[in-house]
């Protein structure tokens, strides 16, 4: 390497503005790159249009970034058409910025949003998953598969395009050991341990900061109104809709068990509710805005000052800062939850695919997986509130268990970038 700075693309955490989840990702990535390389040049890759300058937190204060344009879309005539940038790479370039970005960088990390390698969510997520992996293989960049989830696959095609790209990846991480398993049935004899590598969800570094202004004293004063216990509870707008539940094959109905939950939460006399949205996708078949008004307005009304629903505006970090403060949190949105399990706070989360229960093993935690597949609404709420009353030996467990996958989440950077900048740096890195 020569003394210029490291060239980091991202990949995979578009929508993070919307989508608290990939949000996370994005933010806890560049957080640990930047942390560990503060003289990084780093491109965001976002569905925005052209170059714009943006911004990471780097230990609560901004870091600047650069960001932009990609997308899977029919305006081919647009840079950011991952077309255009195709036919461009196949034209000499054509002055494509996105692809000169992608040529000029010295590591291409790629998240697929934590769980969007598959064809799980329709063709066109799986096509626009797979647009930034064949660019950064076509273009000869090295290219790192951050820890995420393998399938699953329902069409033979996509899984034999994803195998085929994850066997062209110089690294490719898997986020827990069932999403490891998944990652060596996909390569095959092709598994290399160098290359192919057990890690954590990165979220798992992710930072929390808190919140600005009178905002954050609003939110300070409500959680110390009462010294009884907070239950965090997340519902999904995706899963609430009928098209969610028969996407995934629901047997129970995550929006009625959520409402059931908390009036039995309630029931306790010390006990309050806070609901926390994860995506706001306003009109969007994923957006939880509406679900969370729905469940604040039939707790509310019973209960007055016991329940509150989060305002939007909040990021990642602000998030997580306020699940941090619950005595216990039920999720449907996967890194919500783990912004409460990597807080050590103990959590219980309503799955609708294998994921879930991969991401809770990492802490010893699997117990605590409602899977919406298989179990009524009645078995499903026995399972939340056993874990509500257990939330005390989980909570031990954590103490224990959550600081060791927090040092994994940032270890595994490291060794990424020691990689990617060569082994005179990485002793650097590893001595730091």
């Amino acid at each position: 390497m020569t003394d210029r700075a490291l060239s980091v693309c991202l990949f995979g955490v578009p929508g993070a503005h919307l989508n608290l989840g990939v949000g996370a990702l994005r933010a806890a990535t560049l957080g640990a790159v930047l942390a560990r390389v503060p003289q990084a040049r780093v491109t965001v890759f976002d569905d925005g249009w052209g170059e714009r300058a943006g911004h990471a937190f780097v230990a609560g204060h901004p870091v600047p970034i650069e960001l932009v344009g990609a997308r899977h879309s029919r305006r081919y005539h647009r840079p950011e058409s991952y077309l255009n940038m195709r036919v461009s790479a196949a034209l000499g370039g054509l002055g494509n910025v996105g692809l000169a970005r992608i040529d000029a960088a010295d590591v291409v990390l790629d998240a697929s949003g934590g769980d969007s390698f598959s064809d799980l969510y329709g063709a066109h997520r799986f096509r626009s998953v797979t647009w930034p992996k064949r660019l950064a293989l076509l273009r000869g960049r090295p290219l790192v598969l951050l820890p995420q989830t393998y399938g699953p696959f329902r069409h033979p095609r996509a899984r034999a395009q994803a195998a085929a790209l994850t066997r062209g990846a110089a690294m490719a991480w898997a986020r827990d050991p069932d999403s490891y398993a998944a990652l060596v049935d996909l390569l095959g004899a092709d598994v290399d341990p160098a290359r192919h590598r057990e890690g954590v969800d990165v979220a798992f570094a992710l930072a929390s900061r808190p919140p600005g202004g009178p905002l954050r004293h609003r939110l300070a004063g409500w959680f110390a109104a009462a010294d009884g216990p907070v239950a965090g509870v997340n519902v999904s707008g995706l899963l609430t809709r009928p098209e969610g539940r028969a996407r995934f094959g629901l047997v129970a109905d995550p929006g009625r068990v959520a409402r059931r939950l908390g009036e039995r939460l309630l029931a306790e006399a010390d006990t309050r509710v806070v609901i926390v949205p994860h995506v706001r996708t306003p009109g969007g078949p994923d957006d939880d805005t509406a679900a969370s008004a729905q469940l604040y307005a039939a707790l509310a009304t019973r209960h007055p000052g016991r329940v509150l629903l989060l305002p939007r505006g909040l990021d990642p970090h602000q998030t997580k800062w306020v699940i941090a403060r619950t005595s216990w949190f039920c999720g449907m949105r996967m890194h919500a939850t783990i912004a409460a399990l990597s807080s050590a706070v103990p959590a219980a989360v309503v799955a609708y695919s294998r994921k879930a229960r991969g991401v809770f093993a990492c802490l010893g935690q699997q117990r605590h997986v409602a899977d919406a597949r298989r179990l009524g609404d009645d078995e499903l709420l026995d399972v939340l509130l056993t874990s509500w009353r257990d939330r005390a030996v989980a909570a031990a467990e954590l103490a224990v268990g959550t600081p060791e996958v927090v040092r994994r989440a940032g270890a595994q950077v490291d060794e990424i970038l020691a990689w990617a900048v060569g082994a005179d740096a990485g002793q650097r890195l590893g001595e730091r």
